[in-house]
């Protein structure tokens, strides 16, 4: 089974994280096993690395990429259950540091049986974990107009939203969509004019797959939780690929790593000290070489934070 996936700013990551022997490091979004592969070679064999991801072709995949290291321990769970983790291998917090890749991986856009993508017809799915319920059919063919106008609006920014819902809904009554080109093409006639090179899907399919997957809510709660599991000098390494997902990472830095979060009306301050030090105030971005070889990796912006 090949399993591809690009590992961003691979480099850059590596070295923010300063990977050093005898840690413990968590890899959030495990994917092809990247990212994994470069800090397992550089903790020794008694630091510990535990990997998570809740596709089973991303594990598998993963699993025989790191055969050769001792020191990882991949497990099946969401990010958002990284206290439970830690907690089931009996430890307190993570002493090394954190990476989040929040790209979904090539291997998954491209797969002809997952449906994130109408590059290839296949039935509505986008879940990156297959035991979930809902499905992109289900969030198509029963959400309600107002809730897909949000969706689109929210998670998409899509200037049609009202339009394309309106219209979704009305032709759902005489048939329920089913695969990804039919609602591909169907969007690309409900558009009343298409603007640059975009496929007018494509923003519609990216709320949908985050809608799926719960992917802003889990990241917000994650950070929330994670951010009091790094122990002193424990660095969260996050690299995201749109700007909702950019805005909460930022957002959740800023709040940690300021001595004050009270509202302008407050009468008493009862924040928390600071608890992040932000390496880089300024998003890191992929060098000019890098996007020639792997051009998505234009999009990545990489935040990187110290716990104090």
């Amino acid at each position: 089974m090949t399993f591809n996936h690009y590992p961003v700013m691979l480099k850059e990551i590596t070295e923010g994280l300063e990977c050093t022997p005898d840690k413990v490091y968590f890899d959030a979004t495990l994917g092809g096993g990247g990212y994994s592969y470069e800090i397992a070679k550089r903790i020794g064999p008694n630091g510990l690395l535990i990997s998570t991801d809740v596709d089973d072709d991303a594990i598998a995949a993963a699993k025989e990429k790191l055969k050769e290291f001792n020191n990882v321990k991949i497990v099946k769970k969401n990010y958002s259950q990284i206290p439970e983790i830690l907690n089931e291998l009996g430890l307190d917090g993570i002493s090394g540091g954190i990476v989040f890749d929040l790209g979904a991986s090539y291997h998954q856009l491209t797969s002809a049986s997952r449906g994130f993508s109408f590059s290839k017809d296949s039935k509505l799915d986008m879940r990156y974990d297959l035991t979930l319920e809902k499905t992109a059919y289900d969030v198509v063919n029963d959400y309600c107009e107002d809730d897909l106008v949000q969706i689109f609006s929210d998670y998409a920014q899509e200037r049609f939203s009202k339009t394309i819902a309106r219209e979704i809904v009305k032709q759902r009554k005489i048939k329920a969509f089913e695969t990804t080109k039919e609602l591909a093409d169907f969007i690309g006639k409900s558009v009343p004019f298409k603007t640059g090179y975009m496929n007018p899907a494509t923003k519609v399919f990216q709320a949908i797959r985050i809608e799926v997957n719960d992917e802003l809510k889990n990241l917000q709660q994650t950070l929330d939780k994670v951010v009091p599991l790094l122990k002193k000098d424990a660095k969260i390494v996050i690299v995201s690929f749109h700007s909702l997902e950019d805005r909460i990472v930022k957002q959740a830095f800023k709040k940690y790593s300021s001595n004050c979060n009270c509202r302008p009306n407050d009468p008493i301050c009862l924040c928390e000290a600071s608890k992040l030090e932000l390496v880089n105030k300024k998003p890191i971005l992929a060098s000019e070489d890098e996007v020639r070889k792997n051009p998505p990796s234009r999009s990545a912006k990489l935040r990187i934070a110290k716990r104090i």
